[in-house]
């Protein structure tokens, strides 16, 4: 560590994350500031059917304006255990219940300014009920592809969402 903390001041709580400002001083006498976004994390699910096809979400995301095609996801809620959060969203979002979650890893979404970590877990022995979105969901649509064909969407630029494309990574690199 070649720095040290001067001031630290949290300048905004929301309700998916606070962000904090710090004004550090490096060893050479450097003042530089670092702004933090706390986020709580969450969980991404690779759902995998009995046929080996992939479960994955179309939605609208706000930030970007459109929609993008996506494992199933969401935040965790305060103290919530991640395997909690996921069982929640994959039936939340698809209407799926798995009988195995099996975690693949970890991934930390832009460590440069932001403490979200996405667990990533693969479900299989999957059963269909009803799904439960929230509002801003309603309009999710499900999709069912292979491997291969997630591949040669992420390779094309179709998919471009950065959890979906670990998940995916993780699960041909696993052998779990």
């Amino acid at each position: 560590m070649n720095y040290k903390l001067l001031k630290s001041q949290i300048l905004y709580r929301g309700k998916v994350f606070d962000h904090q400002v710090d004004e550090i001083e490096y060893d050479s006498g450097n003042i530089g500031i670092r702004e933090i976004a706390f986020h709580p994390g969450g969980a991404v699910v690779v759902p995998i059917k009995d046929d080996g096809k992939i479960i994955l979400v179309k939605q609208y995301r706000y930030p970007f304006k459109k929609t993008l095609i996506e494992l199933p996801a969401g935040k965790l809620d305060k103290n919530e255990d991640p395997l909690t959060c996921a069982v929640r969203e994959l039936e939340e979002e698809t209407g799926y219940k798995a009988r195995d979650f099996i975690k693949l890893g970890a991934i930390y979404t832009a460590p440069g300014y932001c403490t979200e970590i996405l667990h990533i877990y693969k479900a299989v022995g999957l059963t269909q009920g009803n799904h439960n979105r929230e509002e801003g969901e309603h309009g999710m649509e499900l999709f069912e592809l292979t491997q291969e064909e997630i591949v040669t969407m992420i390779l094309s630029g179709e998919i471009n969402d950065a959890k979906t494309i670990a998940g995916i990574f993780y699960l041909q690199k696993t052998k779990s």
